[in-house]
């Protein structure tokens, strides 16, 4: 596909002046094409075989994960190496939190250390504003709770765009969790902005009519938007958040919106398959689904290192 280039790629373009990436619904449609073309240039560069690009040399920066992760953390720290910076990773088991430190405490202490950056994951949705808002280094969201995964949504969109050369006019269905789902969230704003129409699918104890009301439409059968959607993005049931069983059980959870051979039949011809991980095969989609000709759940994952290259860059070049 083609993608805008600027004339010299490696210069911040004006046009970005954030400190942090909080989330996808405070950056315009401009500044999201931004991060998905300059992705698009690291992630050739990397495809090529160059494994550095010392473009932040000298910076350092921080996984601070009260969560747990494998994609995002591992992602993360290797995109800091990809361009030449030092990563230092947390981990708040073993430190002074679980002696009763606070979370601004614990992040002041790091950045007393002449850090340039933390990257951020925790529970509790709005963390990496109040981080933001209280430290003087750049702040990058890698999940906050239920809120947003602004990163996630950002390389989901470029795997769309790469398969499809657009997202203007393409209808996107998100299906599962929605009601606990950062990641949705991240997809919806990046999404509607860039101009694709979003379709929210799942049990009704998991999706809300209020979707209704920024424009994306929602529905609890999926079986009636399996001829409609260009791309279906299967999100996993975070039991991990709710605090009662949304459905009877698993078993009927995956027979009424688990993605199986029978309902690909159904789809369209050249639709797209992604999940943002870790995926349950059984439950949101079977073995035949994720490993088919359809999937590009593990080309997103090569796409989250360039995509999180750019945040990067953008945020700590200038």
């Amino acid at each position: 596909m083609v993608v805008n280039k600027t004339e010299h790629w490696d210069e911040v373009p004006a046009v970005w002046n954030r400190r942090h990436l909080l989330g996808l619904e405070e950056l315009s449609a401009k500044e999201i094409t931004l991060i998905l073309d300059q992705a698009e240039h690291f992630r050739s560069i990397l495809t090529r075989g160059d494994r550095k690009i010392p473009l932040l040399n000298g910076k350092t920066c921080v996984n601070l994960f009260f969560e747990n992760s494998t994609r995002t953390r591992v992602s993360f720290g290797l995109a800091v190496r990809r361009l030449g910076a030092d990563v230092i990773e947390f981990a708040a088991s073993t430190s002074s939190i679980a002696k009763g430190e606070s979370i601004i405490d614990t992040a002041k202490n790091i950045e007393a250390m002449q850090i340039d950056c933390v990257i951020v994951r925790h529970h509790c949705p709005g963390a990496p504003k109040f981080l933001a808002e209280n430290l003087s280094c750049s702040v990058l969201n890698a999940g906050d709770g239920p809120h947003e995964h602004p990163t996630q949504g950002l390389l989901d969109i470029l795997t769309i765009r790469r398969h499809f050369g657009t997202l203007e006019g393409l209808t996107v269905a998100l299906v599962g969790d929605i009601a606990h789902s950062r990641t949705a969230r991240s997809n919806i704003w990046g999404l509607k902005k860039l101009g694709a129409n979003v379709i929210v699918c799942g049990p009704s104890t998991l999706v809300s009519t209020h979707w209704e009301e920024i424009g994306v439409e929602y529905c609890y059968h999926l079986d009636k938007i399996l001829d409609r959607a260009d791309v279906f993005n299967l999100l996993r049931i975070q039991f991990e958040r709710q605090v009662t069983r949304p459905f009877p059980s698993i078993a009927e959870y995956a027979h009424l919106y688990g993605m199986n051979g029978n309902r690909m039949r159904r789809t369209k011809e050249n639709v797209l398959i992604i999940a943002p991980g870790p995926i349950n095969r059984g439950v949101e989609i079977t073995p035949e689904v994720a490993d088919g000709p359809h999937s590009a759940i593990l080309e997103q994952v090569t796409n989250g290192v360039a995509v999180r290259m750019a945040v990067l860059w953008l945020t700590l070049a200038r």
